[in-house]
C-alpha cells in the first residue's frame, strides 16, 4: 500500500502572504510632459495652461500615472501639481517619477494599511516569486513592518526559504 502523501506546509502555522494578491487593478500609464513645453526645455506658463485644458484627461479612467519629463527641463512644482489636480476626476492616483517609482508608492500605501496582526507570533514567509511587477521596495517595507510582531520572517518558497529574522 502507497503511504498517503501528507502536505506538511498547509498544516503548518506558517503563514505566506504573496503581495501579489494585493496588487490593484487598473492601467498604468506614463505621462512625458516634453511635448507641453517650448521646444521640449522651457515652460511657458500660458501654453502650458492650454495643453494641461485641452488634454483629454478621461484616457486615464480608473488607471495609475507616472508623471515625467524625458528632457533636462527645470519643471516647477506647480506644473505637475496641475496637471495631478486634472488627474484627480479620473485616475486612481498619480506621482511624479517612473512606472516603478509609482509602483513603489501604490504598494507602500497598501502595506501601511495591511491588517498584520494576523500574523502576530506567527512564522511568515513573503513570497518571492510573482506574475505581476511587485517593487522590490515593498519586500522590504513589508519585511520592516513584520519584524516588530512575526515569530519569524522568511523569504521564498515554503520549500526554499531563506531565513531573514528570528525572534529570540
Amino acid at each position: 500500500m502507497a503511504e498517503e502523501i501528507i502536505n506538511r506546509v498547509a498544516n503548518s502555522k506558517l503563514k505566506v502572504i504573496d503581495l501579489e494578491d494585493y496588487y490593484p487593478e487598473g492601467p498604468r500609464f506614463s505621462l512625458d510632459i516634453k511635448d507641453w513645453l517650448f521646444e521640449g526645455l522651457v515652460l511657458r506658463e500660458k501654453d502650458f495652461r492650454a495643453f494641461v485644458a485641452e488634454h483629454d484627461w478621461s484616457q486615464y479612467k480608473d488607471g495609475y500615472v507616472a508623471l515625467y519629463c524625458s528632457t533636462d527641463a527645470i519643471v516647477p512644482d506647480w506644473a505637475y501639481m496641475l496637471i495631478s489636480m486634472k488627474l484627480e476626476d479620473y485616475a486612481k492616483l498619480s506621482a511624479i517619477g517612473s512606472l516603478e517609482h509609482l509602483e513603489s508608492i501604490i504598494f507602500s500605501s497598501i502595506i501601511s494599511n495591511l491588517n498584520i496582526e494576523i500574523y502576530r507570533d506567527m512564522p511568515v514567509i513573503i513570497k518571492g516569486c510573482s506574475h505581476k511587477p511587485v517593487p522590490s521596495n515593498a519586500l522590504v517595507l513589508l519585511s520592516q513592518r513584520l519584524k516588530p510582531i512575526a515569530k519569524s520572517v522568511m523569504f521564498g518558497e515554503a520549500c526554499s526559504s531563506v531565513p531573514l529574522y528570528k525572534r529570540k
